[in-house]
């Protein structure tokens, strides 16, 4: 195990490293000063992922995730804060909004450009600089590597899309991301699986570490999945449920174990 006070990397010997960069909840008490209550609890955490991918480590991944929420830094979106869905609501490196649409900061307390620029060095740069060289090492040891991007969110979000969100979202950024004999080794486990729906490519593609670490040309394949949380805990308390996580574990087994097995082709 390593890393420092922003996040903690342990280190496994498969060509497969899981990435959790919104599973962090911790908000330093001086900016929860500024925050409206709603928001000082931290609640668009990507909740309990950590947990659900407790699995990845029996089979040999490497696992990666931050300790600090994505309100302090959103270490899935680029550092000049382009927007992934151009045209779309959705939120910044240093949101100000939470997914419901209501403000994190009281009036006047939101982060100066300096202050969201000390964040990135602080928290940001530290995570990534993680992230790169972990994929480096195992590309090193394999000749390849697979970064699978763990998320979780809301099943009904109106701000951010409309409707039903699916129970399973996998994003590979409409097959830039990853080759596409591991997309469909990935569709067919989630087609042979009948306890939750799914889509490829919907409303969540995969957000700026899909995008910009997979580079299957290269040897690195990235895949974000995006997991409705109604289908593993309650989404109004956040407590985890056991009996409906089950299920879920079981399939997100399958799916690293199918990018584990994949054959480049």
């Amino acid at each position: 195990m390593s890393g420092d006070d922003t996040f903690t990397l342990q280190r496994g010997t498969a060509p497969l490293l899981v990435s959790l960069p919104h599973d962090g909840s911790v908000i330093p008490g001086q900016l929860a000063s500024r925050m409206e209550p709603s928001a000082r609890t931290a609640p668009d955490t990507d909740w309990h992922v950590a947990r659900l991918y407790a699995v990845a480590r029996d089979l040999g991944a490497s696992v990666l995730i931050p300790r600090h929420s994505r309100y302090v830094v959103d270490l899935n979106r680029p550092p000049d804060d382009v927007s992934l869905y151009p045209g779309q609501n959705t939120t910044g490196l240093c949101p100000i909004v939470q997914f419901s649409g209501a403000p994190i900061y009281r009036d006047g307390e939101q982060p100066s450009s300096h202050e969201i620029q000390e964040r990135i060095d602080r928290y940001w740069r530290p995570y990534h600089a993680a992230l790169a060289a972990e994929l480096q090492r195992l590309r090193a040891m394999h000749g390849r590597a697979v970064l699978w991007e763990g998320h979780s969110i809301r099943g009904e979000c109106p701000f951010l899309f409309d409707g039903r969100l699916p129970d399973l979202n996998l994003g590979t950024a409409s097959g830039a991301s990853c080759s596409p004999s591991l997309q469909a080794a990935l569709e067919s486990v989630l087609a042979a699986q009948d306890a939750c729906d799914f889509v490829a490519n919907g409303r969540f593609k995969g957000g700026y570490i899909t995008r910009h670490y997979g580079d299957p040309a290269h040897g690195i394949d990235a895949v974000q999945l995006e997991i409705s949380q109604r289908i593993y805990m309650d989404e109004e308390t956040f407590v985890f449920d056991e009996a409906k996580a089950g299920s879920v574990q079981g399939v997100i087994r399958d799916l690293l174990r199918a990018a584990l097995l994949w054959e480049r082709l």
